[in-house]
């Protein structure tokens, strides 16, 4: 991303949360030309790592840092949001025409009901995109899609934003938003546990550390290379799309001996599965019965 050299007509940003989304998106919108005028956190020490990649004035009263500005972004963990944003309103660092973003998945505008009353016009934008770390989430972050709920008032700006941070723009209503970010802990967060999961079955055959993730990392690619050009439904594959009773009957019984913590995820992702070879055509009504029925722990 390249440095905007029209950055002095874009908002000025003031960004309360220092932390991998925070900074992240204010190195990304400096690059795009929105100027950092303030960055703050309860600690200096915590915001030093941030400032080199944001710039910035570091503050640690977060009031008079989201009074320098006339967007102010609060990037602090979920819970926090709404403390944060009945702070700043109550000591007067929001008023009319100023703007307050959050970038939580699943929160809804109503943990900015504070600044909105005060006067402001509120927003949240939320990259679908993993944060592990800050150098990771700059790469990745352009090209990303992010989920816009805004009012009225700031919707064409919010997407001008997000398009000048590279993403696209999806709007999602605010009654939504729950649902759109278990979608996304589905396909990231939960996504980890399985593939920890399977790491873990592979440990147990004698495989040690990398090891186990190179002999199914291979696997997991090219599955994924096959959804993105295929579709799930085209890209399923294996004994349940098949039918293959007999085989998942293995499966079962050596799971109940030798990991039974994992049958109830088994049998939840192979019920999923089966309806998923029914759309796909290439398991029949009788044999995804017979499936399921040994899947809920029938004969």
């Amino acid at each position: 991303m390249k440095m905007n050299p029209e950055g002095n007509k874009k908002d000025r940003i003031a960004i309360l949360g220092l932390g991998k989304v925070g900074t992240s998106i204010g190195c990304l919108l400096r690059l795009a030309g929105y100027p950092i005028v303030a960055v703050a956190g309860r600690s200096l020490e915590n915001l030093e790592p941030g400032l080199r990649y944001t710039g910035g004035k570091a503050y640690t009263n977060l009031a008079e840092a989201a009074s320098r500005a006339d967007c102010i972004m609060i990037t602090t963990n979920d819970d926090a949001i709404a403390s944060v944003c009945e702070e700043i309103s109550r000591k007067g660092a929001i008023s009319a025409g100023k703007k307050v973003i959050h970038m939580s998945g699943a929160g809804g505008l109503e943990i900015l009901s504070a600044a909105r009353e005060a006067g402001a016009h509120v927003a949240s934008i939320h990259p679908l995109q993993s944060f592990a770390n800050v150098e990771g989430a700059m790469s990745s972050i352009p090209g990303s899609t992010f989920a816009i709920t805004a009012d009225e008032e700031i919707k064409e700006w919010a997407v001008q934003m997000v398009r000048d941070l590279e993403g696209h723009p999806f709007y999602v209503e605010d009654r939504d938003k729950p649902i759109y970010h278990a979608a996304a802990c589905l396909a990231s967060n939960y996504l980890t546990t399985l593939l920890h999961t399977v790491e873990e079955m592979y440990h147990s055959l004698g495989m040690e550390g990398a090891e186990a993730r190179e002999a199914f990392w291979p696997l997991v690619l090219g599955t994924v290379k096959n959804i993105e050009t295929r579709g799930s439904v085209a890209a399923l594959t294996g004994p349940v799309s098949r039918g293959d009773a007999k085989t998942i009957e293995k499966h079962l019984s050596a799971l109940q001996e030798r990991f039974p913590e994992i049958l109830p995820l088994y049998r939840e992702m192979g019920m999923k599965t089966a309806d998923l070879g029914l759309i796909k055509k290439t398991l029949s009504q009788d044999k995804a019965q017979t499936i399921k029925t040994l899947l809920k722990g029938g004969a």
